[in-house]
């Protein structure tokens, strides 16, 4: 997001965080009732340009919002969204992505609140490897003909009784209404949501072996060290780093593996 969107994300993402501060409201009702609303959205085109037209009063898009949605969600959800379109938007589908983001960041508060956030961030990570290395599930997953309902039915098929059930409910969410992304990048995506729910970066930590609880906790110390905020470790091993490990933050990538300083000196030796 650029511009005005940014600024009304920034807005929307500081009345949620009030909102939830208060912890008689429904963390995992308010996430039901956030992602029908983007859905409604993303279905409604008209709607969502009506709401985002930038030449009507904040106010007037706000009341609208609310006589729509009386009835059909809480009053906390129709606040919320009242929030959102009272503001300026950059493009109309930036609300969108707004209301799934708030949607995934609720359920999150309800997995935090049961003390489950850690094992839905490991959850989403290691679906994401499963998926990527089953093309035939990936597949399945990601066919844009495939019935909506079969999908979901698959997702739950995998996890249920196998995972949070807020990690089967984002999951299923994704398949679902993709919305032009790939599978990957929405997991990370909602990856990225969890660690920023915990103010902490994420690392995709690839080893030859399993890291050793003492291996990971210094290791979780020098990075913390390092960029000056908590870091949250998503552990991957592959054989074929040889030795060390590969660190991934972002777009920045930390080598220490046998292999990278054995393909290092044989490009010196090239050289």
């Amino acid at each position: 997001m650029s511009g005005a969107s940014r600024e009304a994300l920034a807005s929307a993402r500081d009345s949620f965080d009030a909102l939830l501060d208060n912890t008689s409201v429904d963390a995992a009702k308010l996430a039901e009732e956030l992602a029908a609303v983007t859905a409604l959205l993303d279905r409604e085109v008209s709607l969502r340009r009506v709401l985002t037209d930038p030449a009507q009063p904040g106010d007037a898009k706000a009341e609208l919002a609310k006589r729509l949605l009386t009835g059909q969600v809480g009053d906390e959800c129709a606040d919320l969204i009242a929030g959102l379109v009272r503001s300026r938007w950059t493009a109309s589908r930036d609300l969108v992505d707004a209301t799934e983001e708030l949607a995934a960041a609720a359920d999150l508060v309800a997995a935090e609140r049961s003390g489950a956030l850690d094992d839905v961030e490991d959850e989403v990570f290691r679906f994401g490897r499963i998926v990527t290395s089953d093309a035939a599930l990936r597949a399945a997953l990601t066919d844009r003909v495939a019935d909506r309902s079969a999908k979901a039915a698959l997702v739950r098929e995998l996890l249920t009784g196998r995972a949070n059930p807020v990690t089967e409910r984002l999951v299923v969410r994704l398949v679902t209404l993709p919305r032009g992304r790939s599978l990957e990048a929405g997991l990370t995506a909602l990856s990225k949501l969890a660690a920023d729910r915990r103010d902490r970066m994420v690392a995709v930590v690839t080893s030859a072996v399993p890291l050793s609880d003492q291996q990971k906790q210094r290791l979780g110390e020098g990075l913390a060290k390092l960029y000056g905020r908590r870091v949250h470790l998503n552990l991957d091993v592959d054989p074929e780093v040889i030795g060390g490990v590969q660190v991934r933050i972002g777009d920045e990538v930390i080598n220490g593996t046998i292999a990278d300083r054995l393909a290092e000196a044989g490009r010196r030796m090239a050289g």
